[in-house]
């Protein structure tokens, strides 16, 4: 080697090579394939390829390395120092630093443009940045009489020649600004390339502001997420309750709004979209953006919400054969659906599997891989329609079970949604069938000191979903109610707390001291059948994909969505809401659908995953089983009418049988 040539190694890729002295450290790293950041094309202005040279001798690489072995610091970067963000501690600019004598240079992973970025609420995953759309800032060339060309093609001469980007298309109404931004920033421009395939927006001069938006349209609630394109980060969040709501509780009622008001499909559709429109200011406005900054959108949603935003009356989503009109990812641009981000930007929409297990569920396979998994995994979306997905590295089967509003507090007499002053923990004492509980907004007990200071601002006002479970089961496990579900009258004459309620009997699980015209909170018989009805159809779908399957068991258990994020597994257990498995094998798997809108849009080689995956995905159309009926029946009883759940009663104890049927004159009558 001669004495011009310098060794460089670069960590932690591993990735080495000599070069001439005074090779720029950018070009360095790109000849040898060094996964490097650079938006402006090595001119100073992004700040994303910043490295640090190592001190010392590095015997593994034969290199004694110095600061000094680099060149000297830049104009470039010391005038990158005067903004309001500049060089960390010896950080250097790789595109403005030159190789003057072997080096280890460190490339950070905020340099990095496939770094990691950690999702907490998916078990700690992380998902490799890799996004759709990304910025490049060229200088385009002079227009000459000699070369006859537009300066469209100029521009894509030059980004096919500095980035590699051939075959590109550019958004027509972008024409128009393309003059007089080359005009404004004498010739430099930063364009925004969507999946190496098309120019969707231009700026003068250098721009760096690249965001999009991770989108979960569920039947309750829409939430968005705001993140950086170039590192991955969530910046802004954002939720609202559907609009929709207002037309029907739940999926099957908003169909059939539709059905008895022919103008309420376009009603629906442009609820959701002015509501995310209001969501997408929102998560703007919190880090100080504009709309036009929001460049793409990732979005999940059940079957029926699908179909409202594109758009497309659901009807047909009302009843057998449950025909999608597509099942296939859908990808346009946003304003073709009235949405209000960056002109050019674009919606991408994950592929729905069946009629009634929608995009949610794709999110949700794509966050969880199950397909990855040696163990029989059962993921389960609990909402007002339940979606289902079990199976393993082999193979995966996939239904859906109208569980209806009951579990998110519809439909039962003190139901309410998860706010401040909702019930959502309960236990009750088998002895003095007292119940304590806890409250939303507060971290104590009903029994602990300072309780009813605390709560008075908002009050004990319902039982929420999780409550709703808990109170159930406990009344279970303390005897209140039979494994049939009846609630037990005897115990009329030990506690005060089981009352008459007409021809049945209620459980009052909290009273007020303080006041006598707050009605007591209670738990009726028919509250009871609510929860076993829904229930009873959750584990009856899941019945079936076991069935398919030829298992009796499953080894985990994922509770995906908001419910499942607060329910407690053992009470879910108890009720038989879930099959028998050991109990640190179940376990929330947060807002997966939303996680795998994130990673959609962060992830560009994601998309052709999840597109493929679910075409390998079988469907089970519960409504056309032969079975589903008998395990339906079977899981009225709690937690099963015969399936023996050993896990479950390994780790607590099984009350006694108590069966109670009801006689002609609404009497009640125990059989032992």
């Amino acid at each position: 080697m001669s004495d011009s040539m310098v060794k460089v190694v670069f960590t932690p890729s591993g990735r080495r090579g000599s070069f001439p002295v005074n090779t720029p450290l950018l070009d360095a790293a790109r000849s040898l394939g060094v996964d490097i950041d650079s938006v402006c094309g090595g001119r100073g202005l992004c700040g994303r390829c910043q490295v640090t040279c190592a001190e010392g001798a590095f015997p593994k690489h034969q290199i004694q390395s110095s600061k000094d072995h680099l060149s000297p610091l830049s104009e470039t970067e010391k005038s990158y120092n005067q903004r309001k963000k500049p060089l960390a501690q010896d950080r250097r600019l790789s595109c403005h630093t030159l190789l003057l004598d072997d080096c280890v240079i460190d490339v950070p992973p905020e340099s990095q443009v496939h770094r990691q970025v950690v999702r907490k609420a998916a078990e700690y995953r992380d998902i490799e940045l890799d996004a759709a759309t990304r910025l490049y800032c060229v200088e385009v060339p002079e227009p000459d009489m000699e070369v006859p060309k537009g300066d469209l093609q100029h521009l894509l001469d030059v980004l096919e020649s500095d980035w590699g980007l051939s075959s590109l298309t550019c958004d027509a109404a972008l024409l128009a600004r393309l003059q007089p931004a080359l005009k404004e920033s004498g010739r430099r421009l930063t364009v925004a390339v969507h999946r190496n395939h098309s120019i969707i927006a231009l700026w003068a001069g250098f721009h760096d502001l690249a965001y999009g938006v991770a989108v979960d349209v569920g039947s309750t609630t829409v939430a968005v997420h705001l993140c950086d394109l170039s590192s991955g980060d969530v910046l802004a969040s954002a939720s609202v309750m559907n609009p929709q709501i207002r037309f029907g509780e739940d999926l099957m009622s908003r169909v059939s709004y539709v059905m008895m008001h022919p103008e309420g499909a376009q009603e629906m559709t442009n609820a959701i979209r002015v509501a995310l429109n209001d969501l997408f200011k929102n998560v703007a406005k919190q880090v100080k953006a504009k709309v036009e900054d929001i460049l793409e959108i990732t979005l999940v949603a059940n079957p029926i919400m699908h179909h409202l935003l594109l758009g497309i009356n659901p009807v047909e989503l009302g009843g057998a054969p449950f025909a999608l009109t597509t099942d296939t990812a859908v990808e346009m641009p946003a304003r073709e659906l009235d949405l209000q981000i960056n002109h050019g930007g674009r919606i991408y929409i994950l592929p729905c599997i069946a009629g009634h297990v929608g995009a949610d569920t794709a999110g949700v396979i794509l966050s969880e891989e199950p397909q990855q998994q040696k163990a029989m995994t059962l993921l389960v979306d609990v909402g007002t329609n339940a979606e289902i997905v079990l199976g393993d590295k082999n193979r995966l089967l996939a239904c859906s079970s109208p569980t209806g509003p009951a579990f998110e507090g519809a439909q039962i007499s003190a139901g309410q949604r998860a706010a401040a002053g909702a019930i959502e923990r309960v236990r009750i004492d088998p002895d003095t069938l007292v119940a304590r509980f806890k409250v939303i907004g507060s971290d104590l007990w009903s029994d602990e000191p300072g309780f009813i200071e605390e709560t008075s601002k908002f009050g004990v006002t319902g039982i929420c979903g999780s409550g709703i479970i808990e109170v159930v089961a406990e009344m279970y496990l303390s005897g209140i109610v039979t494994v049939d579900g009846i609630i037990d009258g005897e115990l009329a004459s030990r506690s005060p707390l089981v009352v008459a309620d007409g021809r049945t009997w209620s459980y009052v699980l909290y009273q007020s001291d303080l006041t006598e015209n707050q009605a007591p909170i209670l738990v009726t018989q028919n509250d009871i059948r609510q929860i076993q009805l829904a229930k009873a159809a959750l584990y009856a779908g899941v019945k079936l994909l076991m069935d398919k399957l030829d298992i009796d068991h499953v080894d985990r258990i994922r509770l995906a969505g908001a419910f499942g994020s607060h329910i407690n597994v053992q009470h879910a257990m108890v009720l038989g809401l879930i099959p028998d498995c050991a109990l640190d094998q179940v376990s929330s798997a947060g807002n997966a659908a939303g996680t795998g809108a994130r990673i959609a849009l962060l992830n560009n080689q994601s998309r052709n995953t999840i597109e493929d995956l679910v075409t390998n995905i079988e469907k089970i159309e519960t409504a056309m089983e032969p079975k589903f009926q008998q395990y339906f029946v079977d899981a009225m009883a709690f937690p099963n009418k015969t399936d023996p759940f050993p896990n479950l009663f390994s780790t607590i104890d099984k009350p006694p049988e108590k069966l109670i049927t009801e006689s002609p004159g609404g009497r009640k009558r125990r059989r032992r």
